[in-house]
Order: structure tokens, then C-alpha cells, then sequence
């Protein structure tokens, strides 16, 4: 968009980048390799997001893998979520990155950064000739620009306005399809093979499931249940009021249920703050991984927490899971798995979801999408979850 301001032009910094984009697809096309092995032998997955987004996907790398059995198959991830695939089986490879903008502890790069570092990565992946690249995330124009430097040939993801000149192959773009579903779908247009759904895998190692069933032997008892709770994530916005934790968790109280709060080493204070008023309930944090995580989570009758990672882990481990949702879309990330078993709450009110996962754009703090949703509505799904399964 193009704006006029008196006599001077001002054009706006999205258009700027799609002209140029297209720009880079035109003077880049010369350097692509021709495409002279089918079926592809070397594959190159890119995918900047984050735990939970990288648990979503597996159910595409274990498609990928069945349909192409000897092919060699390597992962870009970031450093932040490397731990989800490290011991993934359908890969060959895994290779870190810092994608641009995804990193949430870094300060903020200059200008020049981000296209310094496309360059330099774009020229160690040319030496590894890769036959395709998967653009697994349907809005990564930076990604989908390093398939087209690196002269991969066949370059498929979908047809996001910034992705489609840079893409080989652009599938139909629907911002609201879920995330799996779209992960599948690229398999489906590489391999010519439609899989069938499949579940979330994640396996924690043998020494997390034996310090899940040494915990689970020291602070529950055999006719206990054990309820947990989740309530970190990385997005500000999709944080749940700290009262409404209390109140949800005092409303659940029965007697043979014991609660657990869980979280990361960072979300430590605020976890504390919430058992200096529930004395009764135990908490994990200081020593937890995201094996660890897992191995507990399947011990539990269910898991309750907002838009997660960890929440997404749960319903790898088979456990019942209550998600709640503001800003962020559960058409897009919510549960992949039985709904009569997943369940997902949200007060629904007109601008959610909105996707800003850093500050309410309409100033409303707490947001207010997250302030709708009471501790009653929760309640009531824990309830029937709790009498209903397992």
C-alpha cells in the first residue's frame, strides 16, 4: 500500500518486502538446480517455530519417512526446539538455526542481520544438494527465500502472498487450516501418497520415565488421581488470571485428588506465587525437561493449561487435556487428537482470535478474551472429563 503525505510518497514496509521478493524469485531463478532425482533422495525440512509447533508436525515426519524410506532426510530447527526432534527416527539430520524473529530472548538484530545470515546459510546448504525442501510453515517467506538461494529445485509450501514467488510449487493458502493438517499436506503434494491421520508422538527416555514413576510412588498415593496444571506459556496474552487458577483448582478440590503445578525453570516465581496460596498443592519446575515433562504427564488423570507446548505434549502421552484459548486460534493450533478426549474452552467474545500474542491490540490488560473465560466454564469441562474417561 502506498500512502500520499503532502507531496512525498511513503510506501508501506509489507509492499516493500513483496516487491522485494519477487525481485529475489526473478534474479534467483538462473541459480536452481535442475530436478533429475525422483523420487527425491535428499529432503530439507524448514521449520523456525517452537516446541509445541514442531510436536504438531510429527505426525508429517512419520508420513514422510513411510513413503520414502531410503530418502535422506535433514531438519532446519531452531535452537529453542531441537530438543522435540532430537531423537526423532524419521531423520537423518538435525541442524540448528537461528531463524529471525523467532528467537524470544535475543535482542533485537539489525536491519541488515537477517539477510546477512540468509545469505551465509544459503550458501553452506547449496553444498549439500538437496533434491526438495518443505517450507513447514505456511507464512515463512525468510525460509522459503533460503530453498531459493540454496538452489533447491523443488521448493513446496503454500501460497502465502509473501511464499508464492519464491515456491516451486505453492499449495492453496487457508490461514485458518490446521497446523498438522498443513505439515500432511506437503507430504501428500511431495510424495504423491495422502497418509492417514496419525497421532502426536513424542517418547520420553528411560531415565524420565523412571524419575516420572519415582515421583509418582513418592507423593501420590494408589487411590489418589492426579490432576495437573499447566498455566506458563510464551505469549503474554494468552496467559490465564492468577486468581483464576486459585479458584479453579479450590473448586476441584476432592477428596483421593492430588494437584501438581508444573512448568519450566523460568516460570518458577510465578508458580511459587501461586502455592504460597495453595499449600496443598505440590509443584515442579527447578528440575523439570521436556522428557521429564512428558513421562509425568502420563501419569495423570488429566492436564489442564492455556495454548502450550507442554499442553500439546499431554496429548501426545494419552492424557485427557483441557485447553484454554484466547488470542491464538484453535482451528489452527488447537488439540490434534479425540475432541471427546481434548477439549477446548474459550469465551468466544467478537476479536479473539486475534493472533497477537504479546499485548491485547485493543489495550485491554488483563486480556480481556482471557478474563471472559471463568474459572466455572473450567471447571464444569473438568468435571465431566474426569467422570467420563480414562
Amino acid at each position: 500500500m502506498t500512502r500520499v503525505t503532502g507531496l512525498r510518497l511513503r510506501t508501506h514496509p509489507s509492499t516493500m518486502r513483496a516487491l522485494f521478493l519477487h525481485l529475489l524469485a526473478t534474479v534467483a531463478q538462473p541459480l536452481v538446480r535442475r530436478a533429475n532425482a525422483h523420487p527425491p533422495r535428499r529432503i530439507l525440512i524448514i521449520k523456525p517455530d517452537h516446541l509445541g509447533d514442531l510436536l504438531l508436525a510429527t505426525p508429517a515426519l512419520a508420513a514422510l519417512r513411510a513413503a520414502l524410506p531410503t530418502a535422506h532426510i535433514t531438519a532446519l530447527v531452531g535452537p529453542w526446539a531441537a530438543p522435540m526432534w532430537q531423537r526423532s527416527p524419521e531423520l537423518d539430520a538435525l541442524v540448528t538455526l537461528p531463524f529471525p524473529a523467532f528467537d524470544r530472548s535475543a535482542a533485537k538484530p539489525s536491519r541488515l542481520a537477517p539477510y546477512l545470515l540468509l545469505l551465509r546459510e544459503a550458501l553452506r546448504l547449496r553444498r549439500q544438494r538437496f533434491d526438495a525442501a518443505l517450507i513447514m510453515r505456511d507464512d515463512h517467506w525468510w525460509g522459503a527465500a533460503l530453498a531459493l538461494l540454496a538452489g533447491i529445485p523443488r521448493r513446496i509450501g503454500f501460497a502465502h502472498p509473501l511464499c508464492r514467488p519464491l515456491l516451486s510449487e505453492a499449495l492453496d493458502y487457508h490461514p485458518r487450516q490446521h497446523v498438522t493438517q498443513q505439515a500432511l499436506d506437503l507430504v501428500a503434494a511431495l510424495t504423491g501418497h495422502r497418509p492417514p491421520p496419525a497421532p502426536l508422538r513424542f517418547s520420553p527416555t528411560p531415565a524420565a520415565r523412571e524419575w516420572a514413576a519415582a515421583w509418582h510412588q513418592t507423593h501420590v498415593a494408589p487411590n489418589e488421581q492426579l490432576i495437573i496444571i499447566h498455566p506458563g506459556t510464551g505469549g503474554p496474552t494468552k496467559h490465564w488470571l492468577h486468581s483464576y487458577w486459585i479458584a479453579l483448582i479450590q473448586s476441584l478440590r476432592r477428596p483421593r485428588r492430588r494437584f501438581l503445578l508444573t512448568g519450566s525453570p523460568a516460570e518458577h516465581a510465578a508458580l511459587a506465587a501461586l502455592a504460597t496460596e495453595l499449600p496443598d498443592v505440590s509443584l515442579l519446575s527447578s528440575e523439570m525437561t521436556i522428557d521429564r515433562l512428558a513421562a509425568l504427564f502420563a501419569y495423570a488423570e488429566l492436564v489442564i493449561g492455556v495454548d502450550s507446548g507442554p499442553l500439546h505434549i499431554a496429548v501426545s502421552q494419552g492424557v485427557p487435556t483441557i485447553h484454554l484459548f484466547g488470542p491464538s486460534d484453535p482451528l489452527r493450533f488447537g488439540p490434534w487428537g479425540d475432541g471427546s478426549r481434548h477439549h477446548v474452552l474459550s469465551a468466544g467474545i467478537a476479536c479473539s482470535p486475534c493472533g497477537v500474542f504479546a499485548a491485547c491490540p485493543r489495550a485491554t490488560d488483563p486480556p480481556e478474551c482471557m478474563v471472559a473465560l471463568t474459572p466455572a466454564h473450567v471447571v464444569a469441562a473438568a468435571e465431566t472429563l474426569l467422570a467420563t474417561v480414562r
